[in-house]
């Protein structure tokens, strides 16, 4: 079974900067490695959205209102994945989930989320 544990999340005025971080402590490196990492949010009253990916080649992408403001990324060694969030706005306000596809069965895996509340 995949475990995903999420923390960093917390509440900050906007144009602060917070960081959440993914593990994945039953990951084999190889595998954590193989697979695609994302960070999503859902923000009150809205539909889950993709905020930034990491794609086993490397490749990043974001979300067009966050892009330039936030950065994913993963340190292969401590199994874990990164959300660097800078220049926060309220509009960021909401739960943001880890997420990651397996390369091998491309099953999905998700955390169990942190609030991220910015205010005003």
């Amino acid at each position: 079974q995949v475990q995903l544990v999420e923390s960093g999340g917390g509440l900050v005025q906007a144009g602060g900067s917070l960081r959440l971080s993914c593990k994945a402590p039953t990951m084999i490196t190889s595998t954590f490695n193989g697979n695609t990492w994302a960070w999503y949010r859902q923000g009150p009253g809205k539909q889950r959205e993709l905020v930034a990916s990491f794609s086993s080649d490397g490749r990043t992408n974001y979300l067009d209102s966050v892009r330039g403001r936030f950065t994913i990324s993963r340190d292969s060694t401590r199994k874990m994945v990164y959300l660097q969030m800078n220049i926060l706005v309220v509009e960021d306000t909401g739960v943001y989930y880890c997420n990651t596809r397996m390369r091998s069965t491309n099953a999905e895996y998700w955390g169990q989320g942190t609030q991220v509340t910015v205010s005003s």
